[in-house]
């Protein structure tokens, strides 16, 4: 199980210190709060094209498709709540696209701005080349300007643009794909 301790000073520079914060790998009993902040971002229209929301029983085959070994799930736990999650999947299924993973990171509502998606991005980052992971990719809506602002401040660039490509409750929007490679040494 991948676990690391937060620094108990504020995170982001946002808010007050959060002490007791873990990421660690998700366990199926996380799996209801994982589905809770995904459909918090689903009544959101920002984050994802998902237009309904999700079941626990719907999610159960995605939560499968994870593995501590190449397509972590990890949540960011503080003093025992789930504050927040990253998902790491396959990009294309094609044999010369595995060393690209394509990752996602929700942060519950309650918990933002305190600089929870940046903790957990880093992390990934770092962790990547252990998982033989050479690009990591995100795909975000263009309205979506705080997560473009994240994964820029974090080397991430603008990779591809798909202009009105989503239509969500009846406005077109924009798909920005950003990505970063990985060293090595990351």
């Amino acid at each position: 199980m991948t676990a690391v301790a937060a620094n108990p000073t504020k995170i982001g520079g946002h808010g007050p210190p959060l002490q007791g914060m873990i990421i660690r790998d998700a366990v199926e009993a996380d799996l209801p709060a994982i589905v809770e902040i995904y459909n918090a971002a689903i009544r959101g229209r920002i984050s994802t094209a998902q237009l309904d929301p999700v079941s626990i029983d719907e999610r159960l085959p995605w939560f499968r498709e994870h593995s501590p070994e190449s397509h972590p799930l990890w949540v960011d736990e503080i003093d025992g709540q789930i504050a927040g999650w990253l998902s790491f999947h396959s990009f294309i299924t094609r044999c010369a696209y595995r060393g690209t993973a394509e990752i996602s990171v929700y942060v519950s509502e309650k918990f933002r701005r305190l600089g929870l998606g940046r903790v957990l991005l880093e992390k990934a980052i770092a962790h990547s080349s252990h998982l033989e992971i050479n690009a990591l990719v995100g795909r975000i809506f263009g309205h979506n300007e705080p997560s473009l602002r994240l994964f820029e401040r974090l080397g991430f660039e603008r990779w591809g643009f798909l202009p009105r490509i989503a239509r969500v409750d009846d406005v077109e929007r924009d798909l920005v794909i950003v990505g970063r490679h990985i060293s090595a040494q990351a």
